[in-house]
């Protein structure tokens, strides 16, 4: 059975990478020799002006299957016993077809979860955006799945792009992007990030005060 327990999961950690972007935590991580751009994925729904998402993953990988009926068992079992504060990671690229929309993204809010990135296609983002579910994506599109491909196992390490996702790595999305930081990094990221916002900080008030960018940046 799937292990759901994330009771070691670092949140002072993950409070404090909140405060910054996509940016300054892919920056920080490759200060540190990692990469965790999951490439190919936006957002699809809204997010407020500055907010990001940001918790600990929960996987589920589909594979193909031409069951028919919504055969979703493994998938719904996930966004039910996933934590509060936890984001929805699905790999469901194996064929044509959006695994999430209304249903998933309402079921998933009403459990707590922070967003859904997907690694396929998303649909209803109308209802998902009325909602206020952070749904991300790799692009819209109506087509369902059944038929086609089904979710076949939860909390496995998923490969996306360059990127591994393992259950309890940390997920940051923004309007940039999506990244995940592998769980034994996440502190000296949120530290290197704390490290690096101050700096942009510093250097971003200088340049509105009037200095010249090259006098600025990088900070010495």
């Amino acid at each position: 059975m799937a292990d759901f327990d994330y009771s070691d999961t670092d949140w002072e950690a993950i409070e404090r990478l909140k405060k910054w972007y996509s940016g300054d935590i892919h920056d920080s991580m490759e200060a540190l020799g990692l990469w965790g751009c999951l490439e190919g994925i936006s957002l699809q729904s809204a997010l407020k002006p500055g907010e990001v998402i940001c918790g600990p993953a929960v996987t589920v990988l589909f594979a193909p299957s031409t069951r028919k009926g919504e055969p979703q068992d493994v998938y719904h079992n996930a966004i039910d016993r996933a934590p509060k504060g936890g984001v929805m990671v699905c790999d469901a690229s194996c064929a044509p077809g959006s695994c999430s929309g209304e249903l998933m993204s309402s079921g998933a809010k009403t459990r707590g979860l922070a967003a859904t990135v997907v690694y396929g296609t998303v649909r209803d983002l109308a209802q998902v955006r009325a909602l206020g579910y952070p749904l991300f994506g790799t692009m819209p599109s109506p087509i369902g799945v059944t038929g086609k491909k089904e979710p076949k196992e939860s909390q496995v390490p998923l490969t996306i792009g360059k990127a591994i996702v393992n259950p309890g790595d940390v997920i940051f999305g923004d309007v940039d992007g999506v990244v995940v930081i592998p769980k034994a990094e996440v502190k000296a990221v949120a530290d290197q990030a704390d490290k690096l916002g101050r700096e942009e900080a510093k250097a971003r008030d200088r340049i509105l005060a009037g200095e010249k960018l090259q006098e600025v940046w990088p900070v010495a």
